[in-house]
């Protein structure tokens, strides 16, 4: 085989459908910069640093299903670890190269840089193994094979692989291999597979009071076209909780809106608490999705069909498969009409004595500005909160960090998810705190020509804190003040709408610029410091059941 260890593995990559790989340059990762830079259908997006590099690599992976991520050894890698913990922890494969030094230097332990000058060359790579579903040190010899395994376990699990690339390997020539046999894809057992099955028709059609409850584990899975024609065929109602937000179509009249235990929406909590069967399909039943764990599901009302096994009433059923459980579900139960409500939205916008801008007015015209196939990227904090509950357009995407909820994701998620769909409009809506954690990578966007709709909430300090904490005018809550709309300009920004609005007015005309130009916007949005919306102040009633067991 005529192909060298990084370029096999990366050909790999490409017929995987991934053409973009970001990172930071490194020394000892030349081999991959090399080779990609040199390549004609893979592109190299170079990142500010390398946890802006992981967190894009986790926003394209959402779009695309998959991403890869450059790193050197040790400063690189650890730099992006906590990105990398967040794919891991929300079920994103990124396959992680990481250029190391040669082997020839790790066997000697010589005292070289980005080491911790103690000989030790294994350190970092054991620290990856804990958050990654596979591992591997890539030679001429197992590189055919080892990249079989990687890929087919990163594409099982749905999380990240770690690869590291000594210097020296990387640049060889792979060694021709016996014939690889690529890994079979896994299938259910057949035997539990028909009980589970059995058990689960035995139950719902037996009853006309059911809810579904998709999860975001089987979008990860690719798997929403399937729940959508379960849903379709059955005319069975479904409902989404907070970090399933938008995997299935918000127009479809079987859609009821959003479950979060008893903060919010009390007519979809009755549907769904009063259901005699819920029906999960990759549900996480996390403090968050379950509205600080205020959500009443018994045991036997709960049926969690999860990637590899199905629950029913705290029965495990293993080795058996979502996608094979979707699709006998959709052959063998019937349609049905079943109790359902409408899903309501934010409603209209309220228009304050003084035409300041408030959580009330905010929130309910930032929906009415989404249009059909939207990205949505929302930061962790009170702005996904008081988006999550608006309804959204057909083919609109809403993404946030529910699980990890790493404060700054967003700005550079929302510059991979753009990469990845360049085609569509992306709108970034981000607090001023968790800005300035990542706010280099708008620099990102000039440079590759993209033109998103930044929105940045400036509230004057970390909002979310101040609600979920005792002392909230504590210091550390507190911001440098920045003049967030003059940013874009000195990144590299020449063309770009940008504005500071503090009056519902001026919010108005500046959206209604946003929708219209060619261009890219950045609006910072001044609001009042603990102005909120219905979420985040519910959050901060529940303090004791998000806290405390």
């Amino acid at each position: 085989m005529n192909k060298t260890v990084v370029e096999y593995t990366l050909n790999r990559l490409y017929d995987l459908g991934i053409s973009d790989v970001f990172g930071v340059a490194g020394d000892y990762a030349f081999p991959i910069e090399d080779t990609i830079c040199n390549s004609s259908h893979m592109r190299w997006i170079g990142s500010c640093n390398e946890l802006n590099a992981a967190y894009a690599a986790d926003g394209y992976a959402r779009i695309k299903g998959m991403a890869a991520l450059s790193t050197t050894f040790g400063v690189g890698e650890l730099s992006a670890i906590n990105a990398i913990a967040g794919s891991y922890a929300e079920n994103l494969p990124i396959f992680h190269l990481v250029g190391m030094p040669a082997s020839g230097v790790q066997k000697s332990k010589r005292l070289v840089h980005h080491t911790l000058g103690n000989g030790d060359f294994d350190i970092f790579y054991q620290l990856g193994q804990r958050l990654a579903c596979a591992h591997s040190i890539l030679t001429p010899e197992n590189c055919i094979s080892e990249m079989e395994r990687l890929i087919a376990i990163a594409l099982k699990e749905r999380r990240p692989v770690y690869i590291g690339l000594p210097a020296d390997y990387a640049v060889m020539q792979v060694t021709e291999p016996l014939p690889v046999t690529t890994p079979k894809k896994s299938t259910s057992d057949k035997k539990t597979l028909e009980k589970a099955v059995s058990t689960i028709i035995e139950r719902l059609t037996h009853s006309n009071n059911v809810c579904v409850l998709p999860g975001i584990l089987s979008t990860r899975l690719g798997l929403s076209d399937n729940v959508q024609a379960l849903i379709n065929k059955t005319g069975l109602p479904y409902a989404t909780m907070f970090m399933d937000k938008s995997i299935l179509s918000e127009s479809n009249p079987q859609y009821v809106g959003m479950y979060d235990g008893k903060l919010m929406t009390p007519e979809v909590r009755e549907l769904v608490e009063n259901s005699e069967y819920i029906l999960g399909i990759g549900a996480m039943m996390t403090d968050f999705n379950t509205g600080s764990f205020t959500a009443n599901i018994k045991p036997k009302q709960f049926i969690n069909i999860m990637s590899d096994y199905v629950e029913i009433d705290s029965v495990i059923y293993p080795s058996v498969y979502m996608e094979d459980i979707l699709s006998e579900l959709t052959k063998r139960l019937p349609n049905k009409t079943y109790h359902q409500i409408k899903a309501r939205g934010l409603g209209k916008p309220v228009i304050s004595d003084n035409g300041k801008i408030t959580a009330q007015y905010l929130y309910p015209r930032l929906e009415r500005f989404f249009k059909p196939n939207d990205i949505i990227i929302a930061e962790t904090g009170t702005s996904s909160m008081g988006l999550g509950f608006a309804l959204l357009p057909e083919g609109a995407q809403f993404h946030n960090q529910t699980l990890w909820g790493s404060i700054g994701w967003a700005t550079p998620a929302s510059f991979g998810a753009a990469l990845a769909a360049p085609n569509k409009r992306v709108i970034l809506i981000t607090g001023e705190g968790s800005h300035q954690l990542t706010v280099q990578e708008i620099s990102q966007f000039v440079r590759f020509g993209l033109k998103p709709i930044i929105l940045i909430l400036n509230n004057d300090g970390y909002l979310i804190e101040r609600l979920l904490c005792d002392y909230p005018e504590a210091y550390y809550n507190d911001l440098a003040q920045w003049n967030y709309h003059q940013l874009p300009k000195a990144f590299g920004a020449t063309d770009w709408h940008c504005e500071k609005v503090t009056t519902i007015d001026e919010l108005n005309k500046a959206l209604e610029v946003a929708g219209s130009t060619e261009s890219a916007s950045y609006i910072e949005i001044i609001t009042a410091r603990y102005e909120s919306s219905e979420l985040a102040q519910k959050l901060k009633e529940s303090k004791s059941s998000l806290y405390s067991f």
